[in-house]
């Protein structure tokens, strides 16, 4: 495990970069998480890290893509829009919260 300061907050990191710890997550963290995986932020890309982060206190595990696009109804298509390539992956990076089962 890493420490390291993300938007002046210190944060505990993976070997690949996610937080271990959800509680240490604020939106500013959020943003540059996204900025250092070339997004910039907009309403819809909100919209599903909130779902995610939301979804993970409840369910104490993050959502598969499949749940966002079930249980938020934001359509597949547009999360890949909004998160290209690996948009479950991407979601849980920018949402501070472990990466889904299965998710590579």
């Amino acid at each position: 495990m890493t420490v390291a300061t993300i938007a002046d907050t210190a944060v505990d990191l993976d070997e690949e970069g996610f937080l271990t710890d959800h509680t240490q997550w604020n939106e500013q963290v959020a943003a540059q998480l996204a900025t250092n995986i070339g997004i910039e932020l907009t309403d819809d890309h909100w919209k599903a890290i909130r779902f995610v982060r939301q979804d993970y206190e409840a369910e104490g595990e993050t959502p598969t893509l499949r749940r966002v696009t079930n249980v938020a109804g934001i359509p597949t298509k547009e999360l890949f829009a909004l998160f290209p390539k690996k948009p479950a992956k991407k979601m849980s990076y920018v949402a501070g919260v472990p990466k889904p089962v299965g998710c590579v």
